[in-house]
């Protein structure tokens, strides 16, 4: 996975908007009416939306005679999702020194100080 992908991927899902449109591409395509009904923004104000997830990867656009569908791309996600199982990783590791530590605090006769 390329760095610059993940970049343009986490860039283009930082906007909330932008996560929006994503949420409602994952139910089924649509056009760039349909995704800019929720907002009160223009469709010029969407398009720009749609085309920084278009550079991420995220969504591709069909032609379907006058009709152009939005369409979600979810293989971007799943680097994201590959990227964050890292620090899940690292923080099960970290609780579960957590949990063990505090096991060891409880033990009759341990010194519950921490000195």
């Amino acid at each position: 996975m390329a760095q610059d992908r993940l970049s343009s991927t986490l860039f283009a899902l930082a906007d909330p908007t932008r996560r929006g449109i994503l949420a409602r591409l994952a139910t089924g395509d649509a056009t760039v009416t349909e995704l800019a009904e929720p907002y009160d923004m223009s469709l010029a104000a969407v398009s720009k939306h749609l085309k920084v997830l278009e550079t991420a990867g995220l969504i591709s656009r069909g032609r379907e005679a006058q009709w152009r569908p939005c369409h979600l791309e979810a293989a971007p996600l799943a680097d994201i999702s590959e990227w964050v199982e890292g620090y899940r990783r690292f923080w099960d590791r970290s609780l579960d020194h957590l949990a063990d530590y505090l096991k060891t605090m409880k033990k009759p006769g341990s010194d519950s100080s921490g000195v």
